[in-house]
């Protein structure tokens, strides 16, 4: 069995939504933790993966639009101060590949995901440490976790699109 733990020194935990259905904001948290336990140190399948974030450290490059983000109107980060990730599978497809399923909780609302996850390989560092990487990918509708809020433009246009593309380059170290 080996565990491990998110390096985010080494990582990015990335979110992109459509605005206006014509651009692509892409935002971020800065604040994030997680662990990977594994049957054997050098294969990922049926992993048992946590992840949470700080919903506080979201970031867009736009202040104002940060704050409203974490205002009631979506997060409401100061009644729901992080969202939660927890597996129930993780499948290995072939050498490169995984598909992870799991309950995702952002403002209180727990509904299942399934995310793609291509695996980087493993590598020893500088230090000693071992570290193994993954870009993985997602859709999810902010509706269904309660991030409803919505507006039409003058023009009749949609402001934000309900399908949040999650974008997560990860790099986990084997706790020793």
């Amino acid at each position: 069995m080996a565990n491990w733990t998110i390096d985010p020194t080494h990582s990015e935990v990335n979110f992109k939504v459509k605005h206006l259905m014509i651009s692509t904001v892409t935002g971020t948290f800065g604040t994030y933790e997680g662990s990977v336990e594994t049957a054997n140190e050098s294969d990922f399948a049926g992993a048992k993966v946590s992840f949470s974030a700080d919903i506080d450290s979201i970031s867009t490059g736009q202040e104002q639009r940060d704050g409203h983000l974490k205002s009631a109107d979506f997060f409401d980060a100061e009644t729901f101060p992080k969202l939660t990730f927890v597996s129930t599978s993780f499948e290995k497809v072939d050498d490169e590949n995984y598909i992870v399923n799991g309950d995702l909780t952002i403002k209180g609302v727990t509904k299942p995901v399934t995310l793609k996850a291509e695996f980087g390989g493993i590598m020893g560092d500088f230090y000693g440490n071992t570290k193994a990487g993954f870009d993985i990918s997602g859709k999810i509708n902010r509706q269904d976790f309660g991030l409803s809020w919505s507006a039409v433009t003058e023009a009749g246009g949609i402001v934000v699109s309900d399908e949040v593309k999650l974008a997560f380059n990860i790099q986990v170290a084997k706790q020793k």
